[in-house]
């Protein structure tokens, strides 16, 4: 049998992937102490380039906001955005007048399709003590076939993530977490009707792993001619194959093998990443993601003519109240929270 690591990948803020994804960013910050807006101490925001603050200082990053950390209203057109929210909350809202919180694990997939504009926010919900957040934003092309479909967003409760447990011959404890695609007789939620990873023969598959002290876990084999990258971001030391990590890296694998992983002293977490390429060509700038150069320079000259519907919130970057629990409310009025039947 060969090899199964085709390469390594180095890992930072935004980590390079395959397709048909274009994206990743790991974004892990120690929040201070909420204020009444449920933002920043001004005092604590000084020595910080506010509107474009990505440098970590004091373990943590402003982004493009400027009193509540995260992305102000924004556009996007052409592809998918995964947001796994593993801890804090995340407050979206959009042109299309829906608007969520969510967190603690999870998962908000949106179509931006022919176009919309939304704010990502992460709300200071703790007033007395410091606001930890991590979340993984994937995003995810969209064919040229569905580039141009109506936006729409899904949300996917912790509650109904489907897990699945293994436990090797010494007892140690791996867990997968099935945001996307199938493991051992598990399927993962819904995806939007117009995705990628609505076909089952493109293999799209998102899954976090943890994995105990000592564990050993077999990710096994999938289609050929899938990519598939397996990123090792919290680790101490992980054998994968007969490669050692020695701290956070990424792994491309083969997709036809089964691939053993090995974990050493500490936990380990991974993210798994794949899927058929769709294999057409991308026209990328900022939040656009088409085929061509004319049609970027047509996604801004809409943007620019239609605001994508326009902006219904009276602020860029809006919040909603401290004592806000998750829910999502739809472009239709739907309300959905968590454990309740949509």
């Amino acid at each position: 049998m060969t090899d199964p690591v085709l390469s390594t990948i180095p890992l930072g803020l935004h980590w390079p992937t395959l397709d048909p994804f274009l994206f990743c960013a790991h974004h892990r910050d120690a929040f201070p102490a909420g204020n009444d807006n449920q933002g920043v101490q001004a005092s604590e925001l000084q020595g910080r380039n506010i509107g474009s603050d990505f440098v970590l200082k004091d373990g943590w990053r402003m982004y493009h906001g400027r009193e509540v950390p995260g992305f102000p209203q924004h556009p996007h057109r052409g592809f998918e955005t995964v947001t796994i929210a593993r801890e804090g909350f995340i407050d979206h809202a959009d042109s299309l007048g829906a608007q969520s919180r969510f967190g603690h694990g999870d998962v908000q997939w949106m179509t931006a399709g022919k176009g919309v504009v939304h704010a990502e926010m992460f709300p200071l919900v703790n007033a007395n003590q410091g606001n930890p957040t991590e979340l993984f934003q994937i995003w995810l092309n969209l064919p040229a076939a569905s580039k141009m479909v109506d936006p729409y967003f899904t949300m996917i409760w912790n509650e109904d993530v489907p897990r699945v447990q293994h436990s090797d011959e010494a007892g140690r404890q791996t867990e997968v977490a099935v945001i996307a695609g199938t493991l051992s007789g598990a399927t993962g939620a819904t995806t939007p009707p117009d995705s990628w990873a609505a076909e089952p023969s493109h293999g799209v598959n998102i899954w976090t792993i943890v994995m105990q002290p000592g564990a050993t876990w077999t990710l096994p084999a999938s289609g050929a001619d899938v990519s598939r990258v397996l990123y090792a971001y919290k680790t101490a030391g992980l054998t994968v194959a007969n490669h050692t990590l020695d701290g956070p890296l990424g792994v491309q694998l083969k997709s036809d093998q089964a691939v053993t992983l090995t974990n050493k002293t500490g936990p380990t977490e991974l993210l798994l990443l794949e899927g058929r390429p769709q294999g057409e060509p991308v026209a990328q700038h900022g939040p656009f993601v088409m085929n061509t150069r004319t049609e970027l320079q047509q996604a801004f000259d809409d943007y620019r003519r239609t605001g994508f519907g326009g902006w219904p919130w009276d602020r860029d970057d809006p919040v909603l109240t401290r004592s806000t629990t998750r829910f999502a409310r739809h472009a239709d009025g739907r309300i959905e929270k968590p454990g309740e039947p949509t």
